[in-house]
């Protein structure tokens, strides 16, 4: 069911969604979240529809806002709110009400969302494209738990890395970082099963791909061994190799689909690393609404700090450990729970890499690689 409503308020689209639902029989609530899209009319379309396949796992109340342009001076001093109202079928398993701002009122945009907000209900606001450079201080971000942003829509996202780093806020997170939550469950996967002490590594994919450089700056933070950022054709991310004391560990995907585990002593093993649709991606980052630290972890670390492309120098050596040598083992212990951190989209535009459930979203502790260091 659609309910349009043109030059309206938000007291009036309240009516409106109460009408609707007791127009097809659901009069209680039954959302978890308000998830707030902030986007453009070109993007609306794509991010409403990852957001109604997301809900079939989160119901959500999902409000759409979209700041339009007025082109003369009459228009941009004239403030207007037009709003189209979904519920049933037409909004998935929640409510969905579609906001367009004109003039004025789109410095004010919070108010208009604020009366909106499902009450005792956690907020998360998600912008597609365009995200500012300090979301928490972002007049919508401000009203969320969550913000999640998505570097690989910024027109330089290197540099866009090193912004978020500066600004970091707990709450915000981005699709960049969790794209690559199955590539990091299986490289820790990797070192639990071959608990040797790492030397270096490097991480192959394309050029301007976030997901590169944070998965490069977590294995650095974690390991603290050399890592060295290399170019690739793609699609998305490519490959990691880790040389260790045991011999190459090396996780190759150049087909964007299915990868490759090489280890030495044991045989090849296909691992599918496919790369996942917006929807997968925005549904893992619903899941669990706390800060993550581990993220927060990687993007601290520095781009700058790593070593080819992505970086302005490569680290000239790592600090050795207590027992002598690179620590081993590369899991981040802050990490999230299975399956909640990175994931891969599928061919979309803003898609990057990341195989399927993360079971272990964190790679092996340090400690396990100092019990293979020799004394």
């Amino acid at each position: 069911m659609k309910i349009d409503l043109t030059e309206t308020t938000a007291s009036k689209v309240n009516k409106a969604l109460v009408q609707g639902r007791r127009a097809i029989g659901t009069p209680a609530i039954g959302m978890v979240l308000t998830l707030v899209i902030v986007t453009d009319e070109e993007n609306a379309y794509d991010a409403l529809k990852a957001a109604n396949d997301a809900s079939r796992e989160h119901p959500s109340r999902t409000l759409v806002v979209i700041k339009r342009v007025s082109r003369s001076p009459r228009d941009r001093a004239k403030a207007r709110l037009d709003a189209e109202v979904r519920v049933g079928a037409d909004a998935g398993t929640g409510e969905t009400v579609v906001l367009r701002l004109y003039g004025e009122v789109i410095d004010h945009a919070q108010s208009v969302v604020l009366p909106l907000l499902l009450p005792d209900a956690p907020v998360v606001v998600w912008w597609p494209v365009n995200a500012p450079l300090d979301p928490a201080n972002d007049p919508l971000g401000s009203l969320a738990q969550r913000r999640v942003t998505d570097t690989y829509s910024a027109e330089n996202p290197i540099e866009e890395l090193a912004e978020r780093a500066r600004t970091y806020t707990p709450g915000d997170t981005d699709l960049s970082w969790t794209r690559i939550t199955p590539w990091r469950s299986m490289l820790a996967a990797a070192l639990d099963q071959n608990p040797c002490q790492v030397a270096s590594v490097e991480v192959e994919g394309e050029e301007f791909n976030p997901s590169c450089e944070l998965l490069a700056m977590w294995l650095a933070s974690r390991l603290d061994v050399p890592v060295k950022r290399t170019v690739s054709a793609g699609p998305g991310l490519t490959a990691v190799r880790m040389e260790t004391d045991c011999g190459p560990i090396v996780l190759d995907r150049a087909d964007g689909s299915l990868a490759t585990l090489c280890m030495q002593g044991q045989p090849d093993r296909a691992v599918a690393l496919k790369r996942r649709e917006t929807a997968e991606l925005l549904a893992e980052e619903l899941r669990r609404l706390d800060p993550d630290d581990t993220y927060a972890s990687a993007l601290r670390y520095g781009v700058d700090r790593l070593g080819g492309p992505a970086g302005r120098g490569e680290r000239a050596s790592a600090p050795a450990s207590s027992e002598g040598g690179a620590k081993g083992g590369a899991a981040g212990s802050g990490e999230r729970e299975s399956g909640q951190q990175d994931q891969p989209q599928g061919q979309s535009q803003g898609q990057d890499d990341a195989p399927g459930d993360a079971a272990a979203g964190d790679a092996p502790k340090k400690g396990a690689a100092k019990k293979a260091a020799p004394k």
